[in-house]
């Protein structure tokens, strides 16, 4: 399967609340995650899921949730998917989010993201 197939599958699971199976299945044990707006840095698997855990506590309601667009460049190992995701938080507050991820790949699973995003109202 190409990472192209693998990053189109964990799209699909993705848009089918299936985070956390996406998540364990197409993540490398040693993954980075780099948030691109505020530059912090999540080293493995451990640290991620605690970090996607926190962000599933603080939604009170999905709206929506979709895919773009996903690329790759298979000599390069790596692909590139553009998603958004409209949430009500628990607080009250709703926004629509949409990111670019760039994953690289490594023994068939992504062993770096890093995200780019606007946060509403900036």
């Amino acid at each position: 399967m190409s990472i192209l197939e693998k990053a189109q599958q964990l799209q699909q699971m993705m848009e089918q609340g299936q985070m956390n199976e996406a998540f364990e299945q197409f993540y490398h044990e040693d993954v980075r995650i780099i948030e691109g707006p505020s530059g912090e840095v999540r080293n493995g698997k451990q640290a991620q899921r605690e970090a996607i855990k926190e962000w599933q506590s603080s939604i009170k309601e999905v709206h929506g949730a979709g895919v773009g667009s996903i690329c790759s460049n298979e000599a390069n190992n790596t692909t590139t998917a553009e998603s958004w995701i409209d949430v009500t938080f628990q607080n009250g507050n709703r926004w629509k989010m949409e990111e670019v991820a760039i994953q690289k790949w490594q023994d068939e699973q992504i062993i770096e993201e890093k995200f780019y995003y606007n946060m509403p109202g900036q």
